[in-house]
C-alpha cells in the first residue's frame, strides 16, 4: 500500500509511505532487543518518562484506596495503559536519533512531543485522551448497570457475584476498545515523529499495518498488555524498565514495517 502525503508542508506526491506484508515473529524478538539496547544506551530518558507514568499511576492507585467514587476509578485504572503510547513519543525521538547517529540531548528530545512543528502529535494526544474519556463512560454506564439495586458503591462490590460478572463483561469491551485504540496508534505515533505527515495518513498506514500484518501485530498487542499488567503488579515499579524497553522496541518495530 503506498499512501501519499496530502498534509504535510511538501508538495503532494513527494512522499510515499509503504507497509510491509512480511512482518514475522523473528521481527518481534530482533525489535526487543534493540529496545533493550537504546534503554541500556540511554537510561536517563526512559526512566524520565517512565517515572512520570508511574507517578501517575501511584497517585490514581492511591485514589482508588482512599475513595469511594468506585464507579469512576475502577475504569480509570484499567484503561490506565491506554495513555501509554503518547507517553513513548520521547522514546521514539531517543530511538530515532540513536539509529541517524545524531546527539541525544533533552530539548530535542522533549520537543519531540510537539511533532515536527505541524502540532500533528498534539492532535493525536487529543485523540488518545478522548478515547480515554469515552471509555470511561461506557465503563461508567457497565458499572451502573450491574451496581443498580445493589446499594453499594464501594470495592467490595467487585467481589460479589454481580460485581465478578461486570468485570468479565467490562473487560470483554474495554479490549474491543483497546484493539482498536492499539490498530490506531502502533504505527501512527512513530511516523508522527520520523515524517512529515499528518495524522490522518499516519493513522491510515496504521490500519493497513495491521490488516496486512494483523497476526504478528496481535501478538504484540498480548505481548504489550502481558508485560504491562506484570510490570504494574510490583507497585508500578516495573515500569520503569517495561514502559522504556516496549517504547523503544514498538519504534525499531515500525522500522521494519514502513520503509
Amino acid at each position: 500500500m503506498d499512501i501519499i502525503d496530502k498534509g504535510s508542508r511538501k508538495p503532494p506526491g513527494t512522499l510515499s509511505v509503504h507497509v510491509s506484508r512480511h512482518l514475522d515473529w523473528g521481527d518481534l524478538k530482533a525489535a526487543l532487543a534493540a529496545g533493550w539496547a537504546d534503554y541500556r544506551a540511554a537510561p536517563q530518558f526512559g526512566l524520565f518518562f517512565a517515572g512520570i507514568y508511574v507517578a501517575a499511576g501511584l497517585a490514581l492507585a492511591w485514589a482508588l484506596a482512599t475513595q469511594s467514587a468506585v464507579a469512576w476509578l475502577v475504569p480509570a485504572a484499567a484503561g490506565f495503559p491506554l495513555l501509554a503510547p503518547f507517553c513513548a513519543v520521547g522514546l521514539y525521538e531517543v530511538s530515532r536519533c540513536r539509529e541517524t547517529l545524531q546527539p541525544l540531548r533533552w530539548g530535542g528530545v522533549l520537543s519531540a512531543l510537539r511533532g515536527r512543528g505541524d502540532d500533528q502529535i498534539l492532535s493525536m494526544g487529543v485523540i488518545i485522551f478522548v478515547a480515554f474519556g469515552f471509555w470511561l463512560m461506557i465503563a461508567h454506564a457497565i458499572f451502573a448497570i450491574f451496581q443498580s439495586g445493589s446499594g453499594t458503591d464501594s470495592l467490595a462490590f467487585l467481589l460479589t457475584g454481580t460485581g465478578l460478572v461486570m468485570l468479565a463483561f467490562g473487560s470483554a469491551v474495554g479490549a474491543l476498545l483497546a484493539l482498536g485504540f492499539y490498530a490506531v496508534t502502533v504505527v501512527s505515533l512513530p511516523m508522527l515523529v520520523d515524517r512529515d505527515v499528518d495524522f490522518m495518513t499516519a493513522i491510515i498506514a496504521s490500519l493497513s499495518a495491521m490488516r496486512q500484518n494483523g497476526v504478528v501485530l496481535l501478538g504484540w498487542a498480548v505481548l504489550i498488555a502481558a508485560a504491562l499488567f506484570i510490570a504494574m503488579l510490583p507497585a508500578f515499579l516495573g515500569l520503569l524498565v517495561v514502559l522504556p524497553v516496549l517504547g523503544h522496541a514498538t519504534w525499531h518495530l515500525y522500522r521494519r514495517l514502513v520503509a
